[in-house]
């Protein structure tokens, strides 16, 4: 294998869309005010998907380090664990990727000032704590919190913030179905892997609370994501009925969730994937239901 596709194998690029839809959705929400800068929302993205991607490179190295990513994992190939990449090598990916985030960062600081600066380094400091440091995130049953504040929230409103120079409540209940999604690709990952991380002492939200609850949480994610179309419709004048786009998503949900019942081990790669895809399609039906 060459070492492009090695590390485009190490990026995890479905995981990539992740980075895209908080992007999406807060710089549809400053175009449906009039506010929307593109330039600026087009570097937020590159940040977006940087911070996506060193993230994932710090999860490969240090699950590898701490033994999770070992023979008995159910997941896709992973650079380190494989021997595709040196610890060497992914350490000089992660520099290159965070630093390169953060330079082009500081354009945003530039015009969204301090606000912006301290978004960025919180978001870059927690991608790190995911799974490196004394108190690894992922490993202390906090993924999920992290996933659903800094690539749902933070993501989001962040966005918006850029574009508009402001916060708004609007922008926050728009973040919350963002969040709910992107951790439920987090969940999937979980529940696969809960038999794997219980052994090594990756102590994740599901395998604190158990698989059962894993289920549960998927599905309150999915409800979440459904009931916040209906809340902007009914708590904000000017919102056309379009806001109900995803709505057209609710069969694939429903088989989302009867996979999630049904499958087990390996297969539960295939309802990772569905998971995201279905993160991705949700975001654009409702940035065109904000716009529209």
């Amino acid at each position: 294998m060459s070492k492009i596709k090695v590390w485009v194998l190490a990026s995890r690029p479905k995981t990539l869309l992740a980075a895209f839809v908080p992007v999406i959705v807060g710089a549809s929400l400053a175009f449906a005010e009039r506010s929307v800068d593109y330039y600026l929302s087009g570097i937020a993205l590159l940040c977006a998907v940087l911070l996506q991607l060193g993230s994932n490179l710090v999860n490969d190295l240090f699950d590898f380090l701490k033994g999770t990513d070992n023979e008995k994992r159910l997941g896709p190939k992973r650079a380190a664990a494989s021997g595709l990449l040196t610890t060497s090598e992914l350490k000089a990916g992660i520099y290159v990727v965070f630093v390169t985030a953060f330079l082009l960062g500081m354009i945003l600081v530039w015009y969204g000032g301090v606000t912006i600066f301290l978004i960025g380094v919180l978001s870059i400091l927690a991608g790190i704590a995911y799974t490196a440091g004394p108190f690894p995130l992922a490993y202390n049953g906090l993924g999920d919190l992290f996933a659903f504040l800094f690539f749902g929230v933070v993501a989001t409103v962040g966005t918006y913030f850029v574009n508009t120079g402001e916060f708004s409540g609007l922008a926050f209940l728009a973040s919350v179905p963002v969040g709910a999604l992107v951790t439920n690709i987090l969940v999937v990952n979980n529940y696969r892997d809960y038999d794997n991380d219980k052994e090594n002492g990756k102590f994740t939200l599901i395998v604190r609370l158990g698989k059962n609850f894993g289920k549960y949480e998927y599905i309150f994610m999915l409800g979440c994501s459904f009931l916040v179309p209906l809340i902007i419709f009914l708590g904000y004048e000017g919102i056309s009925y379009l806001i109900f786009l995803p709505y057209l998503l609710l069969p694939f949900a429903y088989k989302l969730v009867l996979m999630l019942f049904t499958l087990s081990g390996i297969q539960l790669n295939k309802l990772l994937e569905l998971t995201a895809r279905f993160s991705a399609l949700y975001g654009i039906l409702f940035s065109l239901g904000l716009i529209l």
